[in-house]
């Protein structure tokens, strides 16, 4: 069957997907091989494929595919997230759609909505993922609220709180009004805000002019339950000791001293709140302040406030700023930009409040994650993160682990009616633990903690969990598959969840979670923003794939990810990697139609058959080389620069060059059976080394490229690299190649300038100090540049087109008139820019702190550069003077 014009991706995706799917390629269990294991960062149930996904999940996708490809057993583990606050935010949402209000229903009611939901659109996301060709094990699929998986949440939990890691209090906390919960400090994002400072004057015993602060937050004044100024302030120190007023509540409070205080800022004279500031909260311990919280739990103003009760906080702002500026307490306003803290999940501004929860001491249970990674132990790609990770880890903070939600796992954690709390994996084991002072006790004396737990608290234990490392202890699986191998992220989840990860990896497993830890970097649009749905930059990754096919989005996301790094995405890039298939796509087209002629053995020309030996040896030696190039690469997680060495491999070795260099000759009725099959096994190598990248045109191409038996699948072939046949001894094909390259180019550029015709014939004589050279690529270069001969030749030729390319000199001759002034000034004209280069390679070299400082190689090859610039020089003055 003819083969379509340009390669049909939606036909292909959807025939090869379901092909693995029905062979079970992606699934893996324990044998004798090497495992090679991925888990998937977990996705939320309430997620969609963004650009940010298709960037970490085609990087897992090129690891697990390689491994596979490598022999190994490749286990990618998918799997979702239950999300709490962002899945409960849109059953909260559901509910008010169909006219439900979350307070008109109880817990269990509550929670039978949250499943239902979470079964109809929790695994969206994860069937996105198969569009994009991802080979997860969909047999494993795991979610972090299943019933195994919660039982070992419970489980850890009761653990760490026996061990005394674990322990309630009442802090100062991030409080979300929106979700109406707890955060930790990693959940808190900072962002910089356009505000204004007010002034407020608050009247002091005795004193006319009072004293006057400064503050971003005017509605917090109500709860104000000091002045703090620095002891050695000058300014204030005759009202040491007495008290103010607060305005428009006039409620009499202390003027205090400490050395917290700036003296610079503001006024120098700082209000505090120990209710609404963490700062606030530590100056009030530190001096026995009453603490008056004026804030209920959505952000509005509750009856401690004694003014607008119910009323939202920044609607309060707007008002209480009025009022106070036309009671006389409101010196002046100034523009302020300062930093604000928002909710990660909700972009809600955050409250700081103070809150009885639930925490965990993270010094008690760090130490051996920071020495993991410190040691190598766990190696993070880029390195540069290490610093980032210890800096953290050797300034952490304590956990604060509960969330005052109903959807995630409800903290198991019981009290009776004096307090006391009992610590159980369920109600009957709480009772037991209640009886034993209370033989009559029963289980309505007992009330279950409402909050659940930390999202991050579930996420903690996915390396071993998804394998049953808890629930099972000792399975066949954890054996195998624990510790995985690498896990790809981002890094702004380092401390929520990599650090964490590790932590709960040496605690229970006794042993690093993985061994490498790469990070992506975060995909910005061409203005250098983060995509976001808020900014609607952000494109369909759906609609993208329909366009374009998921090979080519694959292709425009990696070839744009510099590693580790920042990466500005193009919408061009797709288009790049739908180019590059459709040419992928027209050499097979072109091979196909060489299959179509006769093929016999020995059916070449001698001059044909010098051409298809070099060509193959020359192809040979560079699949070898870019093998070498890529493994290193690989190593080293540079996955963009892997793919652009295979794209140059691909176009202009392959496609430009190589099958050029053996194209039959026009009009040709046979072609060499062993050229055809050489160059289909150079076709499937590419192929093979491409799949990881493109798994869907190469599964295509390599199915068209032979008939196949069943199982005969590119996407679980084995490829550790080409396997040289060693016919050319140490013939040195690379360099000849490079040599043939350049010298088509340069001849075929200076035909151009010359307008010759493409037809047009030409006699070609080189100068050359690599006489052997030519007599491996002489005959595809007269090929190449249409020359009826090449001779070689010890002195300039006049009357013909000089050509330098390197340390060669071509000589072209033609029966076309020339136009050699435009000769002459093309080659002033690169003499020109080549004295100015050589010009600046000297100064460099003549720079004793350069040659001193550098290293030995960088100097080497500044020195490289000045000879090849000296002779280049040397051989356009000879060109001219023959042209003149």
């Amino acid at each position: 069957m003819a083969l379509s014009k340009n390669f049909d991706h939606q036909s292909s995706e959807q025939k090869w997907y379901q092909h693995w799917m029905e062979k079970k390629y992606f699934s893996s269990t324990p044998d004798d091989r090497e495992p090679y294991t991925i888990v998937i960062p977990p996705p939320n149930v309430t997620g969609i494929l963004h650009m940010g996904h298709c960037l970490n999940n085609t990087i897992q996708d090129i690891l697990i595919r390689r491994a596979r490809m490598q022999g190994k057993n490749a286990c990618w583990v998918p799997g979702t997230d239950h999300a709490s606050i962002a899945t409960e935010a849109k059953v909260v949402q559901m509910l008010r759609e169909r006219g439900i209000s979350k307070s008109s229903l109880g817990r269990e009611e509550f929670l039978q909505y949250a499943w239902e939901w979470k079964e109809k659109y929790g695994g969206i996301i994860l069937e996105q993922l198969k569009k994009m060709g991802c080979s997860l094990d969909w047999d494993r699929t795991a979610f972090t609220m299943d019933a195994d998986y919660h039982a070992s949440v419970i489980k850890v939990f009761i653990d760490l709180h026996a061990k005394g890691f674990i322990y309630r209090g009442k802090r100062m906390i991030n409080w979300d009004v929106k979700a109406k919960t707890a955060l930790s400090d990693e959940e808190v994002i900072f962002k910089e805000v356009q505000s204004k400072l007010y002034f407020i004057r608050y009247s002091v015993d005795n004193d006319v002019k009072g004293i006057t602060i400064a503050t971003v937050r005017p509605e917090t004044i109500l709860g104000d339950t000091a002045i703090c100024v620095h002891p050695d302030d000058e300014r204030f120190k005759h009202l040491h000791g007495k008290y103010a007023y607060v305005p428009l509540i006039n409620r009499r409070i202390p003027i205090i001293t400490d050395e917290y205080v700036s003296m610079e800022f503001g006024t120098g004279a700082l209000k505090i709140t120990p209710a609404h500031d963490i700062n606030d909260y530590q100056l009030g311990q530190k001096h026995h302040l009453e603490v008056v919280d004026t804030m209920n739990d959505d952000g509005t103003m509750n009856e401690a406030a004694q003014l607008y009760i119910g009323e939202d906080r920044f609607e309060v702002r707007k008002k209480i700023s009025r009022e106070l500026e036309e009671k006389g307490f409101l010196v002046k306003m100034e523009e302020y930009t300062n930093q604000v803290g928002f909710s990660e999940r909700t972009d809600a501004v955050v409250e700081p409040r103070l809150s009885m929860q639930w925490w965990m001491d993270m010094k008690k249970i760090s130490g051996p994650a920071l020495s993991a990674v410190m040691l190598d132990e766990i190696k993070f790609y880029p390195a540069k993160f290490k610093n980032m990770y210890r800096h953290w880890m050797e300034n952490i903070r304590d956990w604060c682990i509960s969330r005052q939600l109903w959807w995630g796992h409800r903290i198991p954690v019981w009290y009776d009616k004096g307090g006391t709390v009992y610590v159980a994996a369920n109600e009957a084991a709480a009772l037991a633990g209640y009886q034993k002072n209370n033989p009559s006790g029963k289980i309505s004396d007992l009330k279950q903690d409402e909050d659940v737990l930390d999202t991050w608290f579930s996420a903690w234990l996915w390396p071993f969990e998804v394998f049953h490392g808890i629930s099972d202890p000792g399975n066949k699986d954890i054996n195998y598959y624990y510790p995985t191998q690498t896990l790809v992220t981002a890094p702004e989840i380092i401390f929520f969840w990599v650090a964490r990860m590790i932590m709960s990896g040496e605690e229970y497993m006794h042993q690093r979670p993985f061994e490498q830890v790469y990070f992506t970097g975060i995909v910005r649009d061409k203005q250098g923003r983060k995509m976001s749905k808020s900014l609607g930059n952000s494109p369909d990754l759906l609609e993208l794939i329909e366009r374009y096919g998921a090979d080519a989005v694959r292709f425009g996301i990696m070839i744009a990810s510099p590693a580790g790094n920042d990466l500005l995405w193009d919408e061009s890039t797709n288009e790049q990697g739908r180019n590059f298939s459709n040419k992928i796509w027209n050499a097979l087209k072109l091979v196909k139609m060489w299959e179509d002629l006769e093929n016999k053995p020995a059916v070449l020309s001698p001059d044909d058959e010098k051409k298809a030996y070099f060509a193959i040896h020359w192809f040979e030696a560079r699949l070898q080389q870019v093998n070498v190039e890529l493994e290193q690469l690989y190593s080293q997680f540079r996955l963009s620069e892997a793919l652009k060495t295979l794209y140059t491999l691909v176009w202009d070795d392959f496609c430009s060059w190589y099958l050029e260099w053996v194209k039959p000759a026009y009009g040709a009725e046979t072609v060499d059976a062993e050229l055809i099959n050489r160059t289909k096994e150079f076709f499937e190598a590419l192929m093979k080394m491409l799949h990881p990248f493109m798994p869907f045109i190469t599964e295509e191409i390599y199915h068209e490229l032979s008939h196949r038996k069943d199982g005969d699948d590119i996407c679980i072939a084995h490829f550790g690299g080409m396997q040289t046949v060693e016919k050319g001894g140490k013939i040195p094909f690379l360099e000849y190649g490079r040599l043939l390259q350049e010298s088509i180019t340069g001849i075929r550029d200076a035909r151009n300038k010359a307008q010759l015709k493409p037809r047009d014939t030409v006699e070609v004589f080189v100068q050359t100090e690599n006489d052997a050279a030519y007599e491996y690529i002489g005959n595809i270069l007269k090929k190449q540049v249409t020359a009826t001969n090449l001779n070689l030749v010890f002195e300039s030729k006049p009357g013909t087109i000089p050509v330098v390319v390197g340390k060669e000199k071509f000589f072209i001759l033609t029966a076309e008139p020339m136009d050699l002034g435009n000769q002459k000034k093309e080659l002033k004209k690169e003499l020109q820019y080549l004295k100015g280069f050589l010009n600046s390679v000297e100064k460099k070299l003549s720079n004793e702190k350069f040659v001193q400082n550098a290293k030995a190689e960088i100097v080497d090859v500044e020195r490289k550069k000045k000879a090849d610039a000296e002779s280049k020089i040397r051989m356009i003055e000879e060109s001219l003077t023959n042209l003149n």
